[in-house]
Formats: C-alpha cells, structure tokens, sequence
C-alpha cells in the first residue's frame, strides 16, 4: 500500500501527465525498444508508428494517477488490458523492463520539474499497479489453461478452409494440429494470431475476433486486408494472411480473450441491437448467431455499414438468418453504394434513422471503425440512452469516444 505523502506526490502530477502524457509515453516506447529490442516480437508496430499504443498508454497512466487512492475504481479497465497481455504473453518478468523505462521517460520529458522525491513515489505508485496486473493475469493464464481445452502461450492450428467474404475481408478456419479439444469463448471475444512473415525481423501478433457462434470444432476469423494508404502502410499481418497464408498452413493462436462479450441475461426483456462497421461486424455476428440459437424468440435488430456492396462481408448469411427467424430485423446502410445496389439507407447511421428502426429501450453493442462508434455512441447518447446498456469495442489499443 501506498502512504499519504506518496499519494498526494502522485495526484500533484495529474495535471502535469494531462499536459505531457503523450510526449512521456512516446519517450518511453522508444527508450524501451531502444534498450530491449526483443520486446519488438510482442508490441504492434503498426498502433506505434500510427501513434496509438502511446496515446492508450497515457491515458492509461493518467487514469491510475487520478486514482491512486482508489484504483479498484480502475478495475474494469485493468481487466481489459490485461486480457491483451495475457493473449500477447506478457510474463511477470517484463514489467521492472517497462518501470524503468517509464521513469526514465518521465524524467527525460519532465527534466528538473521531475525531481528525486516524484521520481520515488512514482516508482512506488508503478510498484503498487504492477503487481495488480500481475496478479489478475496470474489469474487469467491460469483460467485459460485449465478450462477444457484450454493452453497456456500458442498452439498450432492449421487452416482448414479459406473463404473469400468480401473484396476485402477472407475468413480462416482454424482447426487444433494435434486434433484434440479447443477452449470454449464468449461471443464477442479474440484469439490473438502470431506469425513471421518472410523478410521481417520480429514475429508479429494481431488480436481477431472470432467471427462465429461458440460451440463449433474450429475458430473462425474473418480479416480485413488493411491496403496502404496515404498516411500508414500496408497491414503487415493482414496481407500476410491473405496473400501468403493457404489452407493446410499452420498458424499460432493464443487462447480466447476479451472483455466485450455478450451479457444478456436469460430472463431479460430488452430488445438486443447490434450494430457494425466494416470489420467490425466480426464479434456481432457471434453474438448474433449466439442470440438465435440460445433464445430464437428475444426481440433482435442488426444494422451493418459498409462503404458500398463489395466490401459487404456476410450479406448473404445475415439475410439467410432474417428469413429463418421472425424475431430478426436486419437492415444495410452503404455509404456510397453502386449503381443498381440495394440498401435500407444511402450514407451513415444516423439518429433520427436509427430511431425509427430502433428501440431506445434496447442494450445497444456496437463495434467498428473509431469515427464510426464515435458517431453511433454521440447518436445513442442524444437519445437518452444510459450508459450501462452501451458496449463497444476498439480494434487496437483504447481509444476515447467522446
């Protein structure tokens, strides 16, 4: 536990962290990979170079630094990052590797104003929050490989099929090389996929949601070919998958992880809307298909956005659904549709539409592009809608929606 003077040492700094945090956490990723490269095999580089991994990661710090006298309040937060660390493999080991670096950062950013006695109670405060991390992913590895069919680390899968679902999305179906029995999920969470493409110095791992209903011998992911574009490359792992990956491969998972999941209760009343974009629609779809076969009869409507029909995966599976199921309402927003295409809205989601084929009353999930969620969470907040009947899902590190 943390004493009083170091509290108020640490809560002194907010304001300080709500100025610099970005320019620290910056720093500090180049420190650390700078001193210890191999950490290169487990961090995105992609969310690095776009900016992202540090913007999360301050945030992160301004948040446990706001609630260092409460950080069970923090919790749930805690909870999200380290299901990411315990699919990457984040051991106990690395975390004295990323304190030093931090306080190296802070003091390099901060020069004379971080002084000995905020260096020290920062050094105390990261003691105090690493050891909560370690503790509750200590819990998850330990769940992941003692579930049925569960492991610890990566297991080898091979590709059993490769399905073209779109101009830019394929799915993989992923079956255990050793035959045996493969973890349970939830809908709505990820394994997290490890690879070496040919010509790159660090292996690379992405996190996917699986994009079917639980209960199936096989893990499904459908990806999304990120092309180049004018302010960041081409997705390393992403058109690995789709231009070099082929059935028989063999690809390296992590065990089912993720906080965003369905948690509908058996006996509730509230119509379920789901609503994707893009990609995006990889975890709704598991909760969709999830929703049917567990209660055929609960009040469902999902909306898929897309830029236009070819980059519309799952069109013709989400219609099948409709047709076998009463209790399904499915609707298609193109923002810019072809010539002779079909849709139910020409453009975006907005709320005056989305009231008419909505209920305010509903548990509203959501998942896609940041700007997307950005726009539909704005909507759903105008609306009246309260915050715990609201749940999405970033694709890469946190991000703010407000």
């Amino acid at each position: 536990m943390l004493d009083a003077k170091t509290i108020e040492i640490i809560k002194s700094t907010v304001p300080v962290l709500e100025v610099h945090g970005q320019t620290i956490t910056k720093q500090f990723y180049e420190t650390m990979f700078k001193n210890h490269p191999e950490l290169l095999n487990v961090f995105n580089h992609a969310n690095q170079r776009q900016g992202k991994q540090p913007t999360a990661l301050a945030n992160a710090v301004y948040a446990a630094a706001a609630h260092i006298d409460r950080l069970e309040e923090i919790l749930p937060v805690v909870k999200g990052i380290a299901q990411k660390h315990r699919a990457l493999g984040i051991l106990p080991e690395q975390y004295p590797i990323v304190g030093e670096n931090l306080l190296a950062a802070i003091k390099m950013v901060l020069g004379d104003a971080a002084t000995d006695e905020i260096i020290e109670a920062w050094g105390q405060a990261y003691g105090v929050i690493a050891d909560v991390f370690i503790s509750v992913e200590a819990e998850m590895y330990q769940a992941a490989e003692q579930q049925p069919g569960g492991w610890r680390g990566f297991r080898r899968f091979v590709v059993d099929r490769k399905v073209k679902e779109s101009d830019v999305i394929t799915s993989f179906y992923l079956k255990p090389e050793d035959g045996k029995e493969i973890a349970n999920y939830v809908p709505g969470q990820y394994i997290t996929v490890r690879v070496k493409p040919e010509g790159q110095a660090f292996t690379h791992l992405r996190h996917y949601s699986l994009s079917t209903s639980p209960g199936h011998a096989y893990y499904r992911i459908s990806v999304k070919r990120e092309e180049a574009i004018a302010d960041k490359p081409a997705g390393i792992v992403s058109t690995y998958l789709h231009d070099a990956v082929q059935e028989r491969d063999i690809l390296e998972l992590s065990a089912p992880a993720g906080e965003f999941t369905l948690e509908l209760e058996p006996s509730s009343q509230h119509p379920v809307v789901l609503i994707s974009g893009g990609v995006g629609l990889t975890p709704m779809v598991s909760m969709l298909e999830t929703l049917l076969e567990q209660n055929p009869a609960h009040d469902v409507v999902y909306i898929h956005a897309a830029r236009n029909g070819s980059q519309h995966a799952m069109r013709a599976h989400i219609h099948q659904l409709t047709e076998a199921h009463p209790s399904l309402r499915s609707y298609v927003v193109y923002e810019a549709p072809a010539a002779g295409e079909s849709c139910d809205k020409n453009g975006y989601i907005d709320l005056p539409w989305l009231q008419t084929v909505a209920d305010s009353n509903a548990d509203f999930y959501f998942c896609g592009p940041t700007p997307f969620m950005q726009a539909v969470n704005r909507a759903l907040k105008q609306w009246g809608v309260p915050a715990e009947r609201i749940h999405f899902e970033f694709f890469g590190p946190a991000d703010s929606l407000d």
